[in-house]
């Protein structure tokens, strides 16, 4: 997703584009990997230096609400990361330790086991996501 969809979702929505919405939006889009709400407010804190958590929470709630963005759990903690702009069907991977991402186009649900181990039963979605270290990190 580019910051200008997801104004237009905002707006489609009845929601205003405030200047610290846009801030966050800008800030999401610019860093290509999921990041905590505290790394969030901490790369705000120059440009709103009062902002607060119960904003940036309030904010990310709406985006996850409206499609905006991505959450992942990592060592017990929600993660944010701007929706991928890739329309077809993956999955992650996420590295432990800087928080980038990596899209792998191999779904496990695709496989015959699984389908042979599920049949009879009614899938309404699923999440396949792997952690590691990336080849920075890992070095």
């Amino acid at each position: 997703m580019k910051v200008d969809e997801a104004i237009q979702l905002l707006k489609e929505h009845g929601y205003k584009y405030t200047g610290k919405r846009m801030e966050m939006l800008d800030f999401l889009a610019a860093h290509d990997k999921y990041m905590t709400a505290k790394e969030i407010l901490e790369g705000l804190k120059d440009t709103y230096p009062n902002m607060s958590f119960d904003t940036i929470y309030r904010n990310l709630s709406l985006f996850e609400e409206l499609g905006i963005i991505e959450i992942t759990e990592l060592s017990g903690e929600k993660h944010f990361r701007f929706t991928c702009t890739h329309d077809d069907h993956h999955h992650h991977f996420i590295c432990l330790q800087c928080g980038k991402t990596r899209h792998i186009d191999l779904c496990p649900m695709e496989h015959e086991h699984v389908q042979k181990e599920l049949q009879g039963y009614s899938i309404s979605g699923h999440k396949f996501e792997i952690y590691g270290y990336c080849n920075e990190c890992n070095a």
